[in-house]
């Protein structure tokens, strides 16, 4: 790996913004989610009511986290006609778009997990403790459990996501304990570790995304020029690599892991503009005839 920073080529190439954009939307998805849940409680206007777990957008649109929901259900709670329709609309919208979708556009810890990333990046941190990946399923495995146990929710009370969210809305107290330590754990402890290895609400949101139509895909890999930035700027890179590098061996260029965020960082630090968003439908394997007509087409 090149000892520049990711994403230096393609800020010379496209300019900064344009090498920034995805990234850019994604922050703005994510400040425009939490303006909209705190105007009732700081201005009294009450476009959205609730929570991410439950919440009423203009009094008439339910939206209900269907993990929040499961778990309620395994502890024995029957749910209201409204918060049915509300997951049912989550679990709809998510399919189409991609489960994951959540954790980079929506997730209040994840600009918290990015910085911890970035940090690590710029000072040079290297090394970092070792956790299966696959470890967020026991653990969601575990939190369900737990409610059909003890008959409560029980996991949304230490849940990092639910304890920002709500301490964002109604003051952080204690939470800022529990933030401060997965930032800490990312920064210090283990890359990517809390969205990357541990945390269940993605686990869960990945089932969701399994078919998702909603990809992305490295349609010009012939042109990738192997500087490495897509990985490693990419939250869950194990995912990229069959598409990157699956010409001539029958595997189509869309990414169709259920892990991918669709974050679109990795278009974003690609000089050579090899990725792109697109559909799973859209998958020809190739024998690396259609790569070496691309790479011959495009000067590589």
């Amino acid at each position: 790996m090149n000892s520049k920073r990711a994403g230096a080529e393609a800020v010379a190439s496209k300019g900064w913004v344009a090498a920034h954009r995805w990234l850019l939307a994604r922050r703005l998805c994510q400040l425009a989610i939490l303006a909209l849940f705190l105007l009732g409680p700081l201005a009294a206007v009450w476009i959205v009511k609730g929570n991410l777990a439950y919440s009423l957008t203009l009094d008439s649109l339910p939206l209900t986290d269907p993990y929040v929901l499961l778990q309620s259900l395994l502890a024995g709670n029957w749910p209201e006609k409204l918060a049915l329709i509300g997951a049912l609309i989550v679990i709809v919208f998510y399919f189409l778009v991609g489960g994951r979708v959540y954790c980079a556009w929506v997730c209040p810890i994840n600009p918290l997990t990015d910085l911890a990333g970035w940090l690590r990046r710029r000072l040079g941190i290297k090394g970092s403790a070792h956790v299966s990946r696959s470890s967020r399923y026991w653990i969601l495995a575990m939190t369900l459990l737990l409610a059909s146990l003890t008959g409560s929710i029980a996991w949304e009370l230490v849940n990092p996501v639910s304890m920002l969210h709500r301490g964002l809305l109604f003051g952080l107290g204690a939470t800022w304990v529990v933030v401060l330590a997965v930032f800490l754990f990312d920064l210090f402890v283990m890359s990517r570790g809390w969205c990357g290895h541990l945390c269940p609400v993605g686990a869960f949101y990945s089932f969701l995304g399994k078919g998702s139509p909603l990809r992305v895909a490295a349609s010009k890999r012939a042109a990738c020029n192997d500087c490495m930035d897509c990985f490693e700027v990419c939250p869950e890179p194990q995912v990229i690599r069959p598409a990157l590098k699956g010409a001539g061996k029958g595997i189509g260029p869309v990414i169709l892991a259920s892990n991918c965020t669709n974050c679109g960082r990795c278009i974003d630090v690609c000089s050579k503009d090899v990725f792109t968003f697109g559909l799973r439908f859209n998958n020809p394997p190739d024998n690396g005839t259609q790569g070496e007509a691309t790479a011959a087409t495009s000067g590589h």
